[in-house]
């Protein structure tokens, strides 16, 4: 069966990292239960998903990450607590977290061995379907949301797709750097992709961010990898290996990132995401106008 023929119905978030950037905030509560405003980024990753029509939601986490679990999971005392003081609007928002027609599974990740183990982990949950795979701490805002337009060149393309963005070429040794040849407008067909090259070295500057639709075919040549950069079994290194046998394209998204595993990232993503928000927008903007910012 051609691969875009298969309905693309899971999601695999990896939320195992110990978010070492926010200390001590992430002491004790995961990096992606970090509120924008008054939703978690991983409210907003989900969100993301919902809207690309992704009906299984599939969490591989580490220790200390329970509130994931408890964010997605019904709150009775709450609900109940709401509903007797007659908070409609607030017990809606808490009903809708997540919808009755999503999933969520949880799986661990035993050890931090790398991006690409972590995705293994959710080999037996996945099984040989397509399917996407999300980083909360990269929140990419477009319309249509990013895994919606992925799904989109998927479909068309018949072959896995990464999202990419043109980057400062002295930030390549931050990111997977990929090469290709451009067979339609924003959409390469790879034919390299090497993880956090120096400068000198990066084949380009369209660097892959947190979003990918793979084929299930990736778990093979994550199991047949050494440890790559860091050490860890890297993702990057997966899929240099699938694209020499299998289709995969990169596709320049329509949309902003905001990069929430940085501080200044996150801090961009809260004014940006405040200054549309109905409820606080207005005197939040106020606000701004009358600092003196020098």
């Amino acid at each position: 069966m051609p691969l875009s023929t298969k309905a693309v119905t899971k999601a695999v978030f990896p939320v195992a990292g110990l978010g070492t950037r926010f200390l001590p905030a992430t002491k004790a509560s995961p990096k992606e239960m970090l509120n924008v405003v008054d939703k978690p980024l991983i409210q907003y990753a989900v969100e993301e998903a919902i809207a690309a029509g992704i009906t299984e939601m599939i969490f591989v986490t580490g220790r200390s990450k329970r509130a994931i679990e408890d964010h997605f999971d019904k709150s009775y005392e709450l609900e109940a607590e709401l509903e007797a003081k007659n908070k409609q609007a607030l017990l809606e928002i808490v009903r809708n977290v997540k919808p009755s027609h999503v999933d969520c599974v949880y799986v661990r990740q035993p050890e931090a061995l790398g991006l690409g183990h972590a995705v293994l982990c959710a080999e037996k949950l996945v099984r040989d379907e397509p399917f996407a795979i999300i980083l909360a701490d990269d929140l990419l805002d477009g319309q249509p949301p990013i895994l919606s337009q992925m799904l989109k060149v998927f479909g068309e393309q018949n072959g896995s797709v990464l999202a990419v963005e043109k980057i400062d070429p002295a930030k390549s040794s931050s990111y997977g750097i990929i090469s290709g040849a451009e067979v339609a407008k924003g959409i390469y067909r790879l034919n390299g992709i090497v993880e956090k090259p120096q400068p000198k070295d990066a084949p380009s500057n369209l660097a892959v961010v947190g979003r990918y639709v793979l084929s299930s075919d990736i778990f093979k040549h994550i199991r047949n990898l050494k440890p790559g950069a860091g050490g860890e079994i890297q993702l990057t290194d997966a899929i240099a290996s699938l694209l020499k046998v299998d289709p995969v394209f990169a596709y320049e998204y329509d949309g902003v990132r905001y990069d929430c595993g940085s501080k200044i990232g996150y801090l961009k993503a809260s004014v940006e995401f405040a200054l549309r928000h109905p409820e606080v927008k207005e005197e939040f903007a106020a606000y701004l106008k009358s600092r003196s910012l020098t």
